[in-house]
């Protein structure tokens, strides 16, 4: 790899050389001035791609070693930039980043190279210098400079054309199906006969809903926030913000979702039906609410915790108030809990471009320190764990549910008193643990319950 580098960084000095050596040298290829223009356009073309190899190289093989970024490429003299879009040429005013001409560094000057990228004519210099890569937007020069988008398993394992698609309902990030489902399967749980196991065809039916259901709410969500996802480091590489999926094409993909999940709740009873028929007109007012109120978390309790209802209503064909409301309250306590959590990794952005969140009001409420908050989020748990016993007292659940009940709790406290509320990967991963441990200890103690109850 170093031999193919530095033989690459040599045929680019003889290039370079070729080009400023003098003017007569390019009438070689034509008459002067389209001589000179074909010669630049060919160094452009080799610049552009010996760039962009290391760019993409310095940024896969980067590393953070005590607060300064290690390439390594250091050891041949190679310097390569952020992990930003470099090696466009500046060819006839072009506005981009191009690759400067190598230029000769001490110890073995022969082997060595230097790549960096400059800034040629737009105002972006501040933020990729600084860092801050995903801020370089795209253009309508013809440079695209957006950020680069994450690769995940999505990426390497789909055809190109599903790639944006499955991006849209975050195939990637299953999250959010998980905390979808799990108040449809505690709610299925809690309604089955003592003694007896929650219903695996009506379970299988709820899991496949939520995934239906999740998807289709985030093509909702990201259709009416395109323009805010835009001014968003988080979110601008999401397909219809990023442009990669039309608005358009969108709708007609919101079309298929939608009937699709239509053709699983036509397996469930009338009431059932209409109970979740309804809550379509949730999930579509749900993206609106961070424009209207401070609490869309408490907006989106409501949405994502109506399978509460629909679960125990596709067992029984009704509600029973005295488990489905509490239980209903008890999900819903829990979003605000969890996803104020997740509402502090975008709190900076949002409070610049005006989008309102529980994250942005409790802080202000507490003074300005985020760490004051978690207070809030205490009694959202303690909200949350109160409803979820009174939940299991009405179906009649055994002693073991209050033992995964007190587990649930220790849980949510453990997350309020190990969050940093300041750092948006611990807000993440304190997130995604109500998914993939919360949600499973409480179903567990559902079906326990009712093993053991009466």
């Amino acid at each position: 790899m170093r031999r193919a580098l530095v033989a690459a960084g040599k045929q680019l000095t003889r290039c370079q050389a070729l080009v400023e050596a003098s003017p007569a040298q390019h009438r070689g290829w034509g008459s002067s001035s389209a001589g000179e223009w074909t010669t630049s356009r060919r160094l452009g073309w080799f610049r552009e791609g010996w760039g962009r190899y290391i760019s993409t190289r310095a940024r896969d093989w980067s590393l953070d070693e005590a607060s300064e970024r290690r390439r390594p490429f250091a050891s041949i003299g190679v310097e390569a930039p952020a992990p930003t879009r470099v090696g466009i040429p500046s060819i006839d005013g072009a506005r981009g980043y191009s690759v400067s001409p190598p230029t000769r560094r001490g110890g073995d000057a022969s082997d060595r190279v230097d790549v960096t990228a400059r800034e040629t004519n737009d105002g972006d210099a501040d933020r990729v210098n600084s860092g801050d890569a995903a801020s370089v937007s795209s253009r309508g020069d013809g440079f695209a400079r957006a950020p680069e988008a994450e690769r995940t398993w999505v990426d390497e394992t789909l055809p190109p054309f599903a790639v944006p698609y499955a991006k849209l309902v975050r195939l990637d990030r299953p999250a959010g199906v998980y905390l979808l489902a799990w108040p449809c399967l505690w709610s299925i749980a809690l309604a089955a006969p003592p003694g007896c196991q929650p219903d695996p065809y009506l379970s299988s039916l709820f899991c496949a809903g939520a995934f239906l259901l999740r998807g289709a709410g985030c093509t909702v969500n990201d259709l009416w926030d395109r323009d805010i996802d835009k001014l968003v480091a988080r979110t601008r590489n999401r397909p219809i913000a990023s442009g990669a999926v039309s608005p358009t094409a969108a709708l007609v993909f919101l079309a298929a979702q939608l009937g699709a999940g239509a053709g699983i709740l036509l397996q469930l009873n009338d009431f059932s039906k209409a109970l979740g028929a309804s809550s379509l007109a949730l999930v579509a007012a749900y993206p609106a609410m961070k424009r209207l109120t401070h609490w869309p978390q408490a907006f989106l309790g409501l949405t994502f915790n109506w399978g509460a209802l629909l679960g125990y209503a596709a067992v029984h064909g009704t509600l029973n108030p005295a488990v489905c409301a509490p239980l209903y309250a008890s999900g819903v306590f829990w979003t605000l809990l969890y996803d104020t959590v997740y509402a502090h990794q975008d709190k900076d952005d949002d409070k610049k471009i005006g989008v309102k969140s529980t994250a942005l009001r409790l802080q202000e409420m507490a003074g300005g320190r985020a760490e004051d908050t978690k207070k809030y989020l205490a009694a959202f748990g303690a909200a949350s764990t109160a409803g979820l016993c009174a939940a299991g007292h009405a179906a009649g659940v055994g002693p073991a549910f209050y033992l995964g009940a007190l587990a649930s709790a220790a849980h949510l406290g453990w997350q309020v008193w190990d969050v940093n509320l300041d750092a948006a990967e611990d807000c993440a991963a304190k997130f995604r643990s109500n998914g993939t441990q919360y949600g499973a200890i409480v179903f567990a103690a559902c079906v326990a319950g009712k093993l053991t109850g009466h």
